[in-house]
């Protein structure tokens, strides 16, 4: 997955431990935002919270993936769509297209407030599959590593 190179390039770059806090951060707020979307859905109370969190996922969403462009330029020498990166990133503009389709309903008014929940639950969706993509890719990473310090040096992508 990655060259020595990048290797070195990535654990020396403080890109990685930002992305290594942003991530987590990034998840609690979703499952905390979920939790509130849905109690709005079911019960039609808690409109300003729900909002309220759907807006700070996304801006956490754009922070981690305007610092996680970084990071792969660092690492790998282009923006986005880095080899090893590539579908991860493809699918990471469904997850910002879905959240700005909220944000956009949201500043325009041009969604009813449930259809800006549903929005946001598709974002939340998306996120969901793309979360679990990164989590494949640290996983064969740490593979990768256990593999080449056990001096085997196979692949594990």
């Amino acid at each position: 997955m990655y060259t020595p190179e990048e290797r070195l390039r990535r654990d020396q770059t403080p890109w990685t431990l930002v992305q290594g806090i942003l991530a987590p951060v990034q998840f609690v707020v979703f499952l905390v935002s979920l939790g509130l979307v849905i109690h709005y859905l079911v019960t039609g109370t808690g409109e300003t919270a729900a909002t309220v969190s759907i807006v700070a996922k996304t801006l956490i969403l754009y922070t981690i993936m305007v610092t996680g462009a970084i990071w792969e330029k660092v690492v790998f020498g282009c923006y986005l769509f880095a080899r090893p990166f590539f579908w991860e990133d493809v699918f990471s503009f469904l997850v910002l297209t879905l959240h700005t389709v909220y944000l956009w309903g949201l500043l325009t008014g041009s969604l009813s407030i449930e259809q800006q929940m549903y929005v946001a639950l598709a974002a939340y969706a998306t996120y969901v599959v793309n979360a679990g993509q990164f989590l494949l890719k640290l996983r064969a990473a740490r593979l990768q590593a256990a593999a080449e310090a056990a001096g085997t040096g196979g692949s594990a992508q």
